[in-house]
């Protein structure tokens, strides 16, 4: 079997689940870095592979895909290695859940607007957008409300075993953690704090630990 491609950056909230998720199978792959933050989405080039010109994009055995889900879903069923989905249609629809919650709600604020106007545009030497971190704060504890009973007690958020909700999950709250504004939101959600403790030294969650510098 061919070695997989994964065109996006390693700083990539989305990049890095796809990462996660081909080591937790034990799959080698290729990681081609593709700079959002200086175009290169936007060139010919990028937007063969991914005609929105988002990251990341996958290429294995010809294959070519785009969008998070799509490409996961695709590794879970491929390649060898640990099931990353719910064995029952019960938790597999609580993993279905969390999954659209954190694509459709978590990340538009938790990385598009907290992350990004809070470390991000600092890094570019351009201020803060206050009033943009401000208005996304209520989404966020919203969506981390959510989350946090969907959990409740149980160690993952599709029931006793990894999936790709967690997979997806885990680059969007290392980044919110990093923000004071994610220090006072995550607080409260004593659920979610104990399901990162339990993966935050894990191999696959340390190897794909961006720099951002």
């Amino acid at each position: 079997m061919a070695k997989p491609v994964i065109y996006g950056p390693a700083y990539s909230a989305f990049t890095r689940t796809v990462r996660l998720t081909l080591e937790e199978k034990g799959a080698d792959y290729n990681l081609v870095e593709v700079d959002i933050l200086s175009g290169q989405h936007k060139e010919p080039k990028h937007l063969a592979r991914h005609p929105f010109g988002k990251v990341p994009a996958f290429e294995h055995d010809g294959l070519m895909l785009y969008e998070t889900d799509a490409i996961t879903r695709y590794i879970n069923d491929a390649f060898e290695g640990p099931d990353l989905e719910p064995a029952n249609a019960r938790d597999r629809a609580l993993m279905t859940q969390a999954i659209g919650i954190v694509n459709g709600y978590g990340y538009p604020c938790m990385i598009g607007q907290i992350f990004m106007q809070r470390a991000v545009m600092p890094l570019l030497g351009e201020a803060s957008d206050e009033t943009a971190i401000e208005t996304a704060v209520p989404e966020a504890q919203t969506c981390l409300a959510a989350l946090e009973d969907l959990i409740g007690d149980r160690a993952f958020l599709g029931g006793d075993r990894l999936s790709r909700a967690d997979l997806l999950l885990v680059p969007i709250y290392d980044y919110l953690s990093q923000t004071p504004e994610g220090e006072k939101l995550l607080s409260g959600t004593p659920n979610l704090r104990r399901w990162w403790e339990s993966l935050r030294t894990r191999p696959s969650v340390e190897k794909t630990k961006p720099n951002l510098g």
